[in-house]
This record gives C-alpha cells, structure tokens and sequence, in this order.
C-alpha cells in the first residue's frame, strides 16, 4: 500500500516540487506535446503517488509490482524507460529483449548492483540514481546504531520487556573521546561525520578517491585502510559495493583491527564477509556490531549466524526508510527519468559521465562545440578512416578541467553518422575502444578568466580529406572552435582560420585569393535555387590561396558542386552536412 501523506507533509512536498528542478518537468511536458509523443515508462515497484503523478504528467505510466524477469523481458521491446527499487533485476536479459528502445532505467535509491550496468551500456541505455534525497537518512541511521551499540539499548528494552531490571549486564561505552573510522568518505559518510563531531567524536576517513581539502574542512583526517584498522574504537562502513570493496572486511581486515572495536555496516552486505564477522566476534576481537545490511536479503532469520548473537544489532535495511526520505528518492529519479527522456544531459548518471548539475549548466554551449567539432572533423574524411583522434582543451583550468563529457561528445560526434549503433553519451568511449579508436587528450592551460574554454580542437589522424585545405602541417585532419557570446564557432579549418557559427550547412571552397570566384560561386548557387546565410573568406596571404564559407540552407546537386569546380580559380569543394548537433 501506499502511505497517504498528511496535509502538512504534502504541502511541504508540493512546494518541494514546484521549485526543486520543477522546470525539468515542465520543459519535457512542452516537448512531448509538440513532438505529440509519451514515453512509456514501467514501475515496478511502490514509488509513491507523488512520483507516479509527476511521472503522468509526460508519459504513459503502467506499474507492475514484484513483475518476473520473463514478464519484463516481455514488454521490454515496448518501453522507453523502467523505474525499479532494488528488488527488481534488470538483467542482461532485460536489454537484449529491448532491442535498443529502452533508454532509460531509473533505480530509486543510491546502489545499483541490482543492474546489468556493463549491459546497459552496452546498448546506450543510460541507467540514474537518487543519490542525494536519502543522504541524511542513510546518516541519521548509522548514527542511530552507533549509539544504540554504544549503550545498549536495544537488549536493554528486550530485557525489560522480559521482565528484568538489569543494569549490570549493559555497561556502555561513552562516545566523547572515542575515535570512529568511516570507510566511504562520500555524502553519506561526510554527514555521519559532521554528527559524530557533534557528539564529541575524533573522526578518520578512509577513502581513497576523497580530496583531503574536503576531509579537512570538516576536522576529518584521511588515513590508510591499516591505519583505520587500527586506531578507531569505532568503524561505520559507508562505500558503495564494487570487486574492490566486496569482502573489504574479511580475515585480513579482522586481524589488523583494534581489539575491542565496534563496527556499524549500513552501506552493503558484500562488504562485511559474514563468516569472517562470526569469527572476530567469536574471538573477542570485534566486542559489538550493528549490521542494517546482510549478504542476502532477507537473510535466513532462523539460521543466520549473526542475527541471533546478543553482540550484534539487527535492522532489516532501514537506512534511507522513512518517509521523507522515500518520498525525496521518488522525486529525484523520477526527475533525473524525465530528463533523460526529454534528451537533456543528466547529472544523476551512473554509466556515462557524470558532474555536478551547476557544471552541466555551465558546460553546455562547450558540449554543442565538442560534437559540433566531431561532425566537422569527421565529415571531412575521404575513404580509408581514422585509427585515432586527438582533443586538445585550452583552458585557463588546465588539467583541472573535467573532460569526460566533452570527449564523450566528441566520440558522439565522430560516430554518430557513422555506425548503425545507437551513439550517445553512455556507450559512446565503448563504441570507441570497440572500433580501435586511440583516443588522446591534451590539456593546455590558456588565459585567466573564468570561462570554461577557451578553445578547443579535435584532430583525425589521417589526411586523406574531401578538402586538402582541411589537414593541417602534421598532415592531419584539424579542426578548432571556441563559444563566443554563448554560441559555439569553427575558427579553424586546417591551417585557415575562419569564424563559423556551429550551425546549419556550410560549403567550402578552397582558391586562389583572385576576383571574380565569389561572384561566380554565388551565381552558381542560385540557380540551384540554394539559398545563401552568409559568406566569409580566409586567406593566408595575399594573393596566395584561400579558402570560402557558405552557409547554405540545402545541399546543392552534383552538377551544381561540379560546376563549382569549374570556376576560373576555384581548387576543390565540399559540404558539412547539418554540422551543428540538434539539442534540446
């Protein structure tokens, strides 16, 4: 069943709603309209009215609780996106059954080992999260055991309840002072840190991929695993469960852990080796734990060794359940769906590259230029391919600059019109590696300002061009650009510099720097009855060759292109063909 908001919560929520990313779904609700088209979307487990009403707003919504794999595959041909919990597998199966149509799959909650992740991105679907919405629940949860552990508390009630008045048997340990470990120094371990400070706690972090800027601001010190091991009195787990920390806490972890710690496990059940648990526990070594999360789930509660001991407490994974909570996580992935499925960039991606939204905002007219570029390098190939392209970034940020979706939308760029594949941002460095493509980037740092850019080039690794005038001195095919006023521009074709709005179709020719060609090109062109936007001539030097844009607003035939060629002056000639990527 659905639980029914109260009056008080559901105003909060509808606010909620109407100023966190409400855009996002209003702006998909306007394209769908004009496109006359709704995404159908399956649920397939509770998501909350709230969420499934957001979600009718643009797309045809069926919901299909505790649905078998057989069924799912069934009506995977037909759906657009798939919102699941963690219940629900989505399987390898799942993909090949779609046949390329699902593009989406949405898991309501952080974790997604419930996901073929390597088969999603196999087929360009992009897979979201909820990363965010359950974070201080997840935290207030693994404070809650902490202290629980600490004192007691849930044998005491057990005792009393019993009929007992015990105090001799639940001797606690005082929190101030003591050092807790939080292996997992994500959001969720930087707000149980900032609460066990509250509570007098000397706080380490075990993370590998954390900044120690970030652990600092906080009075938190990054240490070494072995180092955790062996100085906290305290150790709450909180990373995400991959081959690397799956069995993070096993014998080796047990044997260098202080005597007489306590351990607090609300992140996954894969990261505690269970038996291995049993046995620090056995031995004396770890004196207490308090587990919210277990290897299978349910666990088997009669025969569980862990879930009867009277040193280990047991919550059957509460660690973002409650109701604010579950209602935030219904709302974000249903947000990050609908955006993905009106083709905007998503920062709540797992399988594709991923940044923060305010970076996404500001990146955009950047990601327009990086394809741009990929179309505009690629449409310049003759016949024998490329082995590899080369991006250079000139930024005042250096290697600072996060290049992943700017490279990923170059790859889009250059293969889009060139394999029968489905390119997109979440398969496009697989489909790369899979042609053989050697991909290099080169970060300059360029200018002062705050810009992202300041220019960018993609270059091709052959010269064998459509348009000789398009390789530059390394004999490879290069083209460069820059945003100027929040528009993306070509400023470099080869070794000629030009100034080309990203839009649209251009023809080029290249020629020697005389009278009269652009006269005749012109005359040529309105036969054809192909209309002229602008036109713009390059040149190296004086009297030597140059070379001529022209925006054109269809492609001119054959003859009239032959023709071209013919003009007293004119070397060669050729079309980029809808240079500019349409977005949303």
């Amino acid at each position: 069943m659905q639980r029914p908001l109260g009056s008080e919560a559901l105003n909060s929520r509808n606010s909620c709603l109407r100023h966190r990313k409400g855009a996002i779904a209003q702006a998909a609700l306007s394209q769908v309209t004009r496109n006359d088209k709704r995404h159908n979307i399956l649920v397939t487990e509770n998501l909350g009215s709230t969420g499934v009403e957001l979600l009718k707003r643009t797309c045809n919504v069926e919901l299909a609780y505790n649905v078998t794999l057989e069924k799912l595959c069934a009506r995977a041909p037909q759906l657009d996106g798939l919102i699941v919990r963690r219940g629900t597998k989505v399987t390898r199966e799942v993909f090949e059954a779609s046949e390329g149509r699902l593009k989406v799959v949405g898991r309501a909650g952080v974790g997604v080992d419930n996901i073929d992740l390597a088969a999603a991105t196999e087929h360009g679907c992009l897979v979201v999260n909820a990363p965010t919405a359950n974070t201080v629940a997840a935290a207030e949860h693994g404070i809650a055991l902490l202290c629980a552990m600490a004192r007691n508390i849930p044998q005491a009630d057990a005792s009393m309840k019993a009929g007992k008045w015990d105090r001799s048997s639940f001797l606690g340990a005082t929190l101030a002072g003591k050092t807790l470990a939080i292996y997992g120094f994500g959001k969720v371990g930087l707000e149980v840190a900032r609460r066990a400070k509250g509570l007098g706690m000397h706080v380490l972090a075990y993370d590998p991929y954390a900044s120690s800027e970030k652990a600092a601001a906080q009075g938190v010190q990054l240490v070494t695993f072995e180092s955790a091991l062996a100085t906290a009195d305290f150790h709450s787990l909180h990373m995400p469960l991959t081959p690397s920390t799956k069995n993070l806490f096993g014998d080796f972890a047990f044997s260098h852990i202080k005597p007489g710690s306590r351990i607090i496990n609300a992140a996954h059940g894969g990261v505690i080796n269970e038996r291995a648990l049993l046995r620090a526990l056995e031995a004396r070594v770890v004196v207490q734990a308090a587990l919210d999360v277990f290897l299978e789930e349910p666990p088997d509660l009669a025969a569980h060794p862990l879930i009867g001991r009277s040193d280990v407490i047991c919550t059957p994974h509460l660690g973002a359940y409650t109701l604010e909570a579950q209602e935030g996580v219904a709302l974000e992935v249903v947000e990050a769906v609908v955006e993905a499925l009106a083709g905007k960039l998503c920062c709540n991606a797992i399988n594709a590259p991923m940044v923060p939204q305010e970076i996404m905002e500001e990146l955009q007219p950047y990601i327009v230029l990086a394809e741009g570029l990929g179309k505009a390098a690629v449409s310049l190939v003759r016949d024998h391919g490329f082995a590899d392209i080369a991006i250079t970034y000139s930024s005042p940020r250096g290697d600072d600059l996060d290049s992943r979706l700017l490279r990923a939308m170059v790859i889009k760029g250059v293969l889009e019109d060139n394999t029968t594949a489905r390119v997109n941002l979440v398969n496009a460095d697989l489909l790369a590696r899979n042609r053989g493509l050697k991909i290099t980037e080169v970060h300059v740092r360029s200018g002062d300002g705050s810009e992202v850019l300041t220019s960018m080039s993609v270059a091709l690794g052959t010269s064998d061009s459509r348009f000789s005038a398009a390789v530059d001195r390394t004999r490879r095919i290069y083209v460069q650009g820059k945003v100027a006023g929040g528009q993306p521009f070509l400023t470099r074709i080869g070794n000629y510099d030009v100034e080309l709005a990203v839009a649209g179709s251009i023809l080029l020719t290249r020629q020697r720097d005389q009278p009269g060609i652009v006269g005749g090109v012109g005359m040529l062109l309105a036969k054809d009855q192909v209309n002229i936007s602008f036109m713009t001539v390059s040149r190296a030097a004086r009297d030597r060759e140059a070379i001529m844009a022209i925006g054109i607003d269809s492609e001119p035939s054959a003859e009239t292109l032959e023709a071209i060629t013919q003009v007293p002056g004119v070397m060669e000639v050729t079309v980029f063909k809808e240079v500019v990527p349409q977005y949303t």
